[in-house]
């Protein structure tokens, strides 16, 4: 019986130490979760600005290509390049393969050439297994810091644009061509967690070629003030630079989407794990409460039957 409760307090002990751990684990991602979904709520006053921006230069620019009407025609040999957002970290669930099975299901219904680009060793690992190995796979951010560095490395490497990158100077007839929607040659694709009630659900989001009823709607879109603005210097530059920050919005608010929904899988983890504890640890105080009062039975058992059989010798003796 000693032996008994010995291993029942050590494993009161070992659970207790890892419900602290489990508690501590769901402070930091419930940080963290707080921390990516405001600086989501910061840069939509960014985004709505870049899009007021984008939308007078296309009325600027005044181009037929640049108000199309509808997606644009479809080219010989097309290129999709898609970015997967992962996880490099465990204790999320589904959360890899669920995007990377969302991902791969969208890709499969078109014809063109597909062009993978992991974020996260956990989504290579799964488009390794689907046998789609990425080009190229890019470290997780670990803060919202490094979330623009990762936005540059992928900017930098992601040849959308008739084999130029994105941050290339000499790319900037090419970015205006994706622009213009018609003529483009190549897409990209991003594939993502996002945030959805408690938890999280795949999304996708096409970034290149830029849709043509989106640019119709922006270049229609009134001023918010009296005073209307005016483009100075080439139209065609400032649309350039416009695009290049659409670009850059957009893959930042999907990096701060995707590991926000990654602390959130997380979160939901810790608090089942938290939840799987405290009934373990309930169980185990009462299963070592009851084996303690039953030896103080057994003791007590004791003593009064030794009292007993000493009784009658007392008597004898007086």
């Amino acid at each position: 019986m000693t032996n008994t409760t010995i291993a029942l307090r050590r494993q009161i002990g070992s659970a207790g130490d890892l419900k602290s751990v489990v508690r501590t684990m769901k402070a930091s991602a419930a940080s963290a979760i707080g921390q990516y979904e405001r600086s989501v709520a910061a840069l939509g006053d960014y985004a709505r600005t870049v899009e007021l921006g984008l939308g007078v230069c296309l009325r600027s620019v005044a181009s037929d290509e640049a108000h199309a009407d509808g997606p644009s025609p479809p080219t010989k040999n097309p290129v999709v390049h898609a970015v997967v957002f992962g996880s490099d970290q465990g204790l999320v669930g589904r959360f890899n393969e669920a995007v990377v099975e969302h991902a791969l299901a969208q890709l499969a219904e078109g014809s063109a050439t597909v062009r993978l680009w992991a974020v996260g060793e956990r989504v290579q690992a799964r488009l390794q297994d689907a046998k789609r190995p990425p080009e190229e796979v890019f470290p997780v951010p670990g803060s919202v810091e490094q979330i623009t560095r990762l936005v540059g490395q992928i900017l930098l490497k992601v040849p959308v644009l008739g084999g130029q990158s994105l941050a290339d100077p000499e790319a900037d007839s090419a970015v205006a061509t994706a622009g213009q929607a018609s003529n483009a040659p190549a897409s990209l694709v991003l594939f993502y967690n996002r945030p959805s009630g408690s938890g999280y659900a795949p999304a996708s989001q096409r970034l290149l070629p830029l849709d043509g009823i989106w640019q119709r709607e922006l270049a229609g879109q009134p001023w918010p003030t009296k005073q209307l603005p005016e483009v100075l210097g080439s139209g065609a530059q400032a649309l350039r630079a416009f695009i290049r920050e659409h670009l850059f919005v957009s893959l930042f608010r999907a990096s701060a989407e995707s590991l926000a929904s990654e602390n959130a899988s997380r979160l939901a983890a810790m608090q089942r794990a938290d939840k799987n504890i405290g009934a373990l640890l309930t169980e185990l105080g009462a299963e070592f409460n009851r084996l303690r009062q039953s030896g103080i039975d057994e003791e007590l058992f004791d003593v009064i039957a030794g009292f007993d059989a000493m009784a009658p010798d007392a008597k004898s003796g007086s």
